[in-house]
């Protein structure tokens, strides 16, 4: 499962030698499931954000939350130019519809954007809220139920090979 791995990583000389070189708190790349758990919220938090720089945002969270950096920038990559239009729009569209508002037919150029930033901005980040709150919520719930699972199937096959 990823837990294994990421705990073997986690134990990793290249990465210990690594993170005494520069002097990283180890807490910031710890692999329990608080930690990870923690990460996956923060970056998928981040990831439904239209904003440039998610992942200064990412680090920003660091003196003000203990979670595992490495997965929630990895989490924060879900939205990367592949994904940002479709992500984006779903969260217009959504926005649009909670707030009873009438979309405005989307065209992809950057005349159109900047002639209706005005229209599009409320239901864009009402829309951008209703995803990043329960996105992240559950992204960080899923991730404690799976760990728990892991380790409750790990500790009965471990009890099984006895």
């Amino acid at each position: 499962m990823i837990r294994k791995t990421l705990k073997k990583t986690s134990k990793h000389k290249k990465l210990r030698d690594f993170i005494k070189k520069y002097k990283i708190p180890i807490e910031y790349l710890s692999t329990n499931r608080k930690m990870i758990s923690r990460g996956v919220l923060i970056g998928l938090f981040i990831a439904f954000i239209p904003m440039p720089m998610q992942m200064a945002a990412v680090l920003l969270f660091v003196p003000f939350v203990k979670f595992n950096v490495p997965v929630a920038l990895a989490m924060c990559w879900l939205s990367n130019p592949f994904t940002m239009p479709p992500m984006y729009y779903m969260e217009y569209l959504t926005g649009s519809f909670l707030l009873g508002i009438q979309p405005e037919p989307v065209q992809m150029t950057m005349e159109w954007f900047s002639n209706n930033l005005d229209n599009i901005f409320v239901p864009l980040y009402f829309g951008t809220a209703i995803y990043s709150i329960f996105g992240s919520l559950i992204g960080y719930f899923l991730v404690n139920y799976l760990w728990k699972l892991s380790v409750h199937e790990d500790r009965k096959k471990h009890h099984l090979d006895r």
